[in-house]
């Protein structure tokens, strides 16, 4: 199999993130609670897309694009003369961007067809930065959620975290399991100051790359100068706090597979009750599988000691 490229090394951690804790040689990270408004002047920078369901014609070459800067497999089919003849895509470890056709029904009832991209969303306070007790996943001070392998203990607590079903797992991968999601190009191309690979290779304009506040700015323009084009809603301005990819679309949201049971309160402070228990919870598991590891020692010991015992009884 080939190998996967992700980010390995020391990480970069936003200031304000975690908290780290110390238990039986573990270094845990939690979020602490804090009331987080998603259009703050502290998130306008933040680097952001906006996604305009509209103009996507599912041409997929964002899907390429992705797969070449990031060093992944192409093991989809993506040679197709027309994307109608693509097989459905999913996200996968070793796939962070995917583009299908979604069938939908517009708010006068008119059903339509239209390609929907997913990856990452980027959170502007991601809960799997807040439930993983190891830092493997970080948010950047540019503002993306990055991955490092290797710290990553398999523990999956990001995958059941994410509000949006994002990071997947590598399953086959044994002891070298990995995680896998997009990262915004942030340790390539944005560190260089260039676009990330799949808006830059999009032929129609249907992804927007820029400032979180301009492209906000940009989505209100287009629902107000064309309100027959666009639902009055950006998916993303507020879904778990205000996330970094932001959709316009001309048919509700939840009726194109978007989860619409996504709180629009930051999704960390939730976990806080839970993981500022860790170091405590974890004292507790080491002591308890120590003593189960000495009882079984021990047991091991005394049954090689017998045998060896009846053995030298028998000569």
């Amino acid at each position: 199999m080939k190998k996967v490229k992700h980010t390995t090394g020391t990480s970069e951690c936003n200031r304000r993130q975690f908290l780290q804790g110390m238990a039986g040689g573990t270094g845990l990270a939690v979020l602490s609670p804090a009331s987080v408004n998603a259009n703050e002047p502290e998130y306008a920078e933040t680097p952001s897309v906006l996604v305009d369901v509209t103009r996507c014609i599912g041409c997929r070459s964002c899907m390429r694009a992705c797969k070449q800067a990031n060093d992944l497999p192409n093991n989809t089919d993506l040679t197709a003369d027309f994307p109608g003849s693509w097989d459905q895509a999913d996200l996968r470890f070793d796939q962070w961007t995917v583009v299908n056709p979604v069938k939908g029904r517009k708010a006068d009832g008119i059903e339509v067809t239209r390609n929907i991209k997913s990856q990452c969303m980027q959170c502007l306070e991601p809960t799997c930065v807040s439930v993983c007790p190891v830092g493997a996943m970080t948010k950047s001070e540019l503002g993306p959620i990055l991955y490092s392998a290797d710290r990553c203990i398999g523990c999956r607590y990001c995958i059941m975290a994410c509000p949006f079903d994002i990071p997947k797992f590598e399953w086959e991968g044994g002891m070298w399991a990995v995680i896998g999601k997009c990262q915004f190009c942030a340790h390539t191309r944005l560190a260089e100051g260039r676009l990330p690979a799949c808006v830059e290779s999009c032929p129609t304009g249907a992804l927007k790359f820029g400032r979180r506040d301009t492209m906000l700015f940009e989505a209100r323009a287009r629902i107000k100068t064309q309100p027959e084009r666009y639902v009055n809603h950006i998916y993303g301005e507020y879904e778990a706090g205000g996330t970094a990819w932001l959709y316009l679309s001309d048919t509700p949201f939840e009726n194109l597979g978007f989860k619409s049971d996504v709180e629009t309160a930051p999704m960390p402070p939730l976990t806080w009750d839970v993981l500022s228990k860790i170091p405590i919870m974890a004292a507790a598991m080491a002591g308890l599988f120590g003593t189960v590891a000495w009882s079984l020692n021990r047991r091991e010991a005394s049954e090689r000691r017998e045998a060896s015992e009846t053995q030298e009884a028998s000569e």
